[in-house]
């Protein structure tokens, strides 16, 4: 029973929810995600983010992509490096992530989509780590992705991502220790998706143990994982 119970922490731990906006912690960019919300509901236009890893640009992506086809809207995720041109002429959504990694043809590309879809009445979401006017890329293509709204996304800090995971707990009726967000951030991947994930899989770790969720059930549990997958990258 126990190794059961292990098992399904440890799967728990490795999912990753899918990128939404309704799990994407806004902090200093509340701006920027109403503005992507209003164009997954009726794309039209252009809007660019900017920022460093771990700012949240790809989760917003995604999370628009997905809001656009369930409302029905043909929407797709494009990569900075190859994208599918041809997928792209078809889609009333495209987003486009790592947009400096763009070579000349497919800037033309881009440039030439900018285009379609400013005729057609379509949107465009481009992120990528740099403002618009300081990419290297062509000068009329920065014309074009300036064109539209630009956001700078900002990272959640510490103390953001702490009271973030505490009112996540709190809505779904977890009580943790003071202790323990802590704890996940300092040993765990510290991106919202994986600490969220984790939060989920030790609420339902914590009922099947029927106990509270302390920081030595977290190390406990955590112990055991790490301890369980050591020993099976030994097994021949």
């Amino acid at each position: 029973m126990r190794d059961l119970r292990m098992k399904q922490l440890a799967l728990a731990l490795e999912a990753r929810p899918a990128p939404t906006f309704e799990n994407f912690v806004a902090g200093r960019n509340a701006a920027a995600l109403a503005a992507i919300r209003a164009l997954a509901d009726a794309p039209s236009g252009v809007i660019y983010l900017w920022g460093q890893p771990g700012c949240g640009r790809t989760h917003l992506l995604r999370a628009a992509v997905r809001a656009a086809q369930r409302h029905g809207t043909n929407a797709a995720l494009l990569a900075g490096s190859g994208p599918d041109w041809k997928l792209a002429e078809r889609t009333r959504l495209v987003a486009l992530d790592d947009v400096e990694c763009l070579g000349e043809p497919d800037q033309i590309g881009l440039f030439d989509l900018c285009n379609g879809l400013r005729a057609s009445g379509g949107g465009l979401l481009v992120a990528g780590t740099l403002s618009p006017a300081t990419l290297s890329l062509r000068e009329d293509l920065r014309t074009r992705l300036a064109s539209g709204l630009s956001y700078q996304l900002h990272p959640l800090t510490d103390a953001e991502k702490t009271l973030a995971l505490r009112d996540y707990a709190r809505h779904r009726g977890l009580r943790m220790g003071d202790d323990v967000v802590p704890y996940l951030l300092a040993h765990l991947q510290r991106d919202m998706a994986t600490q969220i994930a984790v939060v989920d899989a030790l609420d339902r770790y914590s009922l099947e143990q029927k106990r509270a969720v302390t920081l030595p059930l977290v190390r406990a549990a955590l112990a055991e994982i790490q301890g369980d997958a050591r020993g099976a990258g030994t097994e021949k």
